[in-house]
């Protein structure tokens, strides 16, 4: 079974995505095999240092290893999740492994400039290995029965919403709204080529355009009530969907371990890397009043 090692403990998925692949404070519904959590760096963080302590401790009560530098982890891993909360740190912490030929699983956002994505994506080809990102709202169960619905048709359209908080560390919809962004992404395909962007204190809206003539907004909410869900206009349907996110994060951890059997891309470099130019063009068409931007 493929050894697993945990990258940077400032987020809550360290402690669920170990629950979930070790087998360990959870029900049976929620397990995922295929792969062991067996060694953690605490890291350190910019964007929520308070809560390293509490999530290392679950996992040492959970009998992972704490380790003090990732490269550590070298020799004792099979795989790498870099979970740090700061999409701007990524590269740094998951190059070292992608040359070492592991594969890694970088947590969402996979960076916040294109250039940092496509600098993972091109050393991950380079070295013959596997790397993957994506928010576990992309592996919705609600999404992707979607897709399989012939009654639906080909997605020619859609709205997609999500919390869309805010931090300086990761700009824009990266915070947070990344979540609405895989979730139109997984929804309309690649192929957006501009997007405008109007932003309140309370809510971001945003507008793409991709290059067949549909259209996909994002909403990003920051007040009122919170939740996930998308409407998907199909050629032959208009379906509104509210997300049930008990799933989540084990629909997530299956795509990972069939990427560590398989060997395989479960996105291609193309669908990586376009969402973050999304999301750069998105905040800089904030930062201009609404301005339409093209995506680099």
């Amino acid at each position: 079974m493929p050894r697993l090692g945990i990258v940077s403990c400032d987020t809550s998925h360290v402690v669920q995505f170990t629950m979930r692949l070790n087998h360990i404070g959870i029900s049976e519904d929620q397990w995922v095999d295929g792969g062991q959590v067996v060694a953690a760096v605490p890291g350190t963080s910019l964007v929520s240092p308070e809560r390293i302590p509490g999530f290392v401790q679950q996992l040492r009560d959970f009998g992972v290893e704490i380790l003090e530098r990732p490269g550590d982890l070298l020799g004792r891993v099979d795989a790498a999740f870099v979970e740090a909360n700061d999409g701007s740190v990524h590269t740094s912490l998951a190059l070292p492994f992608v040359d070492a030929g592991l594969p890694v699983f970088v947590d969402k956002p996979l960076a916040t400039t294109v250039e940092d994505a496509r600098r993972m994506v091109d050393a991950a080809r380079a070295k013959g290995t596997t790397l993957f990102s994506a928010s576990s709202l992309r592996y919705a169960l609600e999404l992707q029965g979607l897709k399989r619905d012939a009654e639906v048709g080909d997605v020619v359209g859609a709205d997609v919403y999500s919390p869309a908080a805010l931090h300086p560390r990761n700009p824009g919809l990266f915070n947070y709204g990344v979540h609405a962004v895989e979730m139109l992404y997984e929804l309309m395909g690649t192929g957006c080529q501009s997007v405008r962007c109007v932003w309140e204190e309370g809510a971001e809206v945003v507008v793409g355009r991709w290059v067949d003539g549909r259209l996909g907004t994002v909403r990003g909410t920051r007040s009122g009530a919170h939740s996930y869900g998308f409407t998907a206009f199909g050629e032959k349907r208009v379906v509104p969907v509210a997300v049930d996110a008990r799933f989540i994060y084990r629909e997530l951890l299956k795509v990972i371990v069939r990427m560590l059997e398989t060997h395989s891309w479960p996105l291609s470099p193309e669908q990586l890397v376009e969402p973050i130019a999304f999301q750069v063009a998105a905040h800089e068409s904030a930062q201009r009043g609404g301005e339409e931007i093209r995506l680099a």
